[in-house]
């Protein structure tokens, strides 16, 4: 290929991913599908796309360091403490729910495909693992119950390693050759991917942490100094022990992720761009490389093994792990239905299928497109299927009443309390740690971060959320978080406080496009609210009835009260906003702001 040639093509693949990640969160895809397509079209079908004669020497390396990033990514987000009280059926789950599930996709890939034991077993290591990458789509379009929406995440981010550290030690078995030899090699292997891998992530982590504790790293290099050690402990695990990299990362991950007084926020914002564009490349280029001749090979028999993961697999994992739970059987039901496979099993197959055809062996040309068809089959199927099946076992939320706010400012702070006490959940998320620490210590459920981020879409639970209130004092990010919202609430379930820059212009269809509705009205501004609450203004929610009308309650606050929502007879809430004509009737609660702190005559609560 000629200089120009390639880069052309590195220009048109970066364009591409792109493409392929805005489609998804248009359509509240998973991007795999849109990624897949893209690949195999560039691929197999026109020719028009190479990653092996592109990269050449450097295509495995990169393949390599790009699943120990994506590993890292999600061991990172991997704390202990969330995942209490969820531990018994997730452990279950990883543990002999994910033997049942090797050994069940081991023996069909043998049966089926007649392929030896050891590329069935090493298939069935591959394809337990599913992913948050193709996990957090799903959840945010079904919306299940939060019992299952958070053993399906925490399983997703758990399993990328433990599935890898399997695939690894099925692998190191086969190259030894079998035999009583190798099982002694494969059980010392194993014990020095776990001893040497563990290791270099615990003394890498705790050293790192050290170092990001007492502020030895600028904030200006802690996000390349991390880059940095997840290469040099998944290069330094691998150079003693064979394959120990992966453990490595992943314990590097967990060990940062739990250890105190380290403010991981600045690393996990960089992380987070650089798994979107790592995750679409690997997809686009590891689809480039499938051939249809393979697929053709493997023939219908393929849909056999699909069937026996989707349909045996699975629900015979989830059955016994939840042996003793708590878990209602329509929750069992929706778990055992969804477990779609993402980036790290086609990551790992293609490694191994490259490494184990160097080696000679012969049937290892069925690993990587019978894992594909697994991925596009499981993908596919559940992400269309998924949300109808919750809603027919009831264990999809109804129409959600939570809130994301976002900000966590006094005026954010204050609005969330007194929606939360009113019975409406409410998350606020801003960039800004202590105002997020603040908010924590008054009682709100709070997220330190970018709204407008992959990593917040990703690991934030948006069940039973279903409305967004745009209350940052910077209208660049209340516009972005409307734009970004809009698609996964509805253009009518996002609001946005005027900042105070729009007073007295004409509203118009592009101009609430980009703002949402306008929270409180036009002449209602961020700066106004926040001036009555630090000048002891008050939030609260009176009762009308019938001896106490609206239009008493007007008469009696005069222009001292700003209305902020309506709570109707049947519990729900209307929001104030700039066309939103509210006629309240008796029965109902009014929320607003007052601005005298000594006007309590009409028997509301603070």
């Amino acid at each position: 290929m000629s200089y120009q040639e390639i880069l052309s093509v590195i220009a048109g693949s970066f364009a591409v991913c792109i493409l392929c990640q805005w489609i998804a969160w248009w359509m509240k895809l998973p991007a795999i599908i849109f990624l897949l397509a893209a690949g195999i079209f560039a691929g197999p079908v026109s020719g028009l796309f190479n990653p092996e004669t592109l990269l050449g020497d450097l295509f495995t390396p990169f393949v390599s360091l790009s699943v120990a990033i994506i590993l890292f990514e999600g061991s990172l987000t991997l704390r202990f403490r969330d995942i209490m009280g969820l531990q018994k059926v997730v452990r279950n789950m990883l543990s002999f729910g994910l033997a049942v599930t090797w050994l069940i996709s081991a023996a069909a890939a043998h049966f089926a495909l007649d392929v030896s034991w050891e590329i069935a077993f090493l298939f069935g290591a591959i394809t337990v693992v599913t992913g948050p990458t193709v996990i957090a789509p799903l959840l945010r379009t079904v919306r299940p119950v939060a019992k299952v929406a958070n053993i399906l995440r925490w399983e997703g981010i758990v399993i990328d390693s433990v599935g890898a550290s399997l695939a690894v030690v099925v692998y190191e078995f086969i190259i030894s050759g079998g035999g009583r030899e190798a099982w002694g090699h494969t059980f010392a292997a194993f014990a020095g991917i776990i001893g040497v891998g563990g290791a270099s992530g615990a003394v890498g982590g705790y050293l790192f942490g050290l170092m990001l504790r007492n502020h030895l790293i600028p904030e200006f290099l802690q996000n390349v100094a991390t880059l940095g050690l997840v290469f040099i402990c998944f290069v330094t695990a691998n150079s003693f022990q064979p394959e120990s990299g992966l453990v490595a990362v992943t314990v590097l991950g967990v060990w940062l992720a739990n250890m105190k007084d380290i403010d991981l926020e600045a690393i996990l914002e960089f992380k987070e761009s650089l798994s979107v564009l790592l995750i679409s490349l690997l997809f686009l280029m590891l689809a480039a490389r499938l051939d249809f001749t393979a697929f053709s090979a493997i023939g219908w028999e393929a849909l056999f093994v699909f069937v026996a993961v989707q349909f045996v697999a699975r629900p015979v994992n989830v059955i016994l792990s939840s042996i003793g739970s708590q878990l209602s059987w329509p929750e069992r039901h929706l778990l055992a239905w969804i477990a779609p496979r993402g980036i790290v099993a086609a990551a790992i197959a293609s490694l191994f299928a490259i490494r184990l055809e160097a080696a000679g062996f012969d049937d290892v040309g069925y690993l990587v497109p019978l894992t594909f068809v697994v991925i596009i089959g499981t993908v596919s199927l559940q992400s269309v299927t998924s949300r109808p099946i919750a809603r027919w076992l009831g264990v999809a939320l109804p129409e959600p009443r939570g809130f994301l706010i976002v900000g966590a400012n006094l005026v954010a702070r204050e609005i969330g309390k007194v929606l939360q006490d009113n019975g409406f959940p409410v998350q606020l998320v801003d960039p800004d740690r202590q105002k997020v620490m603040k908010a924590r210590g008054e009682g709100l459920k709070s997220f330190s971060g970018h709204p407008v981020s992959v990593y917040f879409d990703r690991h934030m639970n948006f069940s039973g959320t279903g409305k967004m209130l745009g209350l940052a004092p910077n209208e660049s990010e209340n516009t972005a978080a409307v734009m970004h919202y809009r698609l996964e609430f509805g253009k009518n379930n996002v609001y946005a406080l005027d900042t105070g820059k729009n007073k007295g212009r004409k509203d118009n269809n592009s101009m609430t496009q980009r703002r949402g509705q306008i929270l409180f009205g036009t002449e209602v501004s961020y700066k106004e609210l926040a001036s009555c609450l630090e000048s002891q203004g008050q939030i609260r929610t009176t009762g009308l009835s019938d001896r106490f009308s609206y239009d008493e309650y007007l008469a009696l606050h005069q222009d001292n009260a700003i209305v902020l929502f309506f709570i109707d007879t049947r519990d729900r809430i209307r929001i104030v906003t700039h066309h939103n004509k509210i006629k309240p009737e008796p029965g109902w609660k009014v929320i607003a702001l007052i601005r005298n702190k000594a006007d309590r005559t009409d028997g509301s609560s603070a």
